[in-house]
């Protein structure tokens, strides 16, 4: 998959003057069954998250609070996505390198996923998953 089918999708934003809304709803605003859901906080400082690729699950990934990077790597092409807005995800399909790095303080990054855990899903080493895909 190219990083360019990794897209921010913009979820309902309900405005009220006592707080705002957002919403998703299985099979409207998720592109994919959603079998897993998790969460990551309290990062440290300079700390990074991620730097793996599945080699078939779907991600969603919404920053609940503050803001992060999320760097995205198809084996040929790099590009970076910034992530501040609770109303807005970035799906990550199969096959897309990706590490979330330079988080704010507080910072809280929701993540949804299309399969349970499974570690054989995994490309951990970059270089096994460069072979991967230049072998499709």
């Amino acid at each position: 998959m190219p990083v360019s089918d990794c897209k921010i999708i913009e979820f309902p934003k309900i405005a009220d003057p006592r707080g705002n809304l957002t919403f998703l709803e299985g099979g409207r605003h998720v592109p994919f069954d959603i079998k897993r859901i998790f969460y990551l906080y309290d990062i440290p400082t300079g700390a990074a998250r991620g730097a793996h690729a599945h080699k078939q699950l779907h991600q969603l990934l919404i920053c609940l609070s503050g803001s992060f990077d999320v760097a995205l790597d198809d084996g040929s092409e790099k590009t970076m996505v910034h992530l501040n807005r609770p109303w807005q995800g970035l799906h990550i399909p199969p096959m897309i390198w990706a590490a979330e790095l330079n988080f704010d303080p507080g910072s809280v990054c929701l993540v949804l996923a299309s399969m349970e855990f499974n570690e054989s899903d995994y490309y951990r080493d970059y270089d096994d998953y460069l072979a991967a895909v230049r072998s499709r």
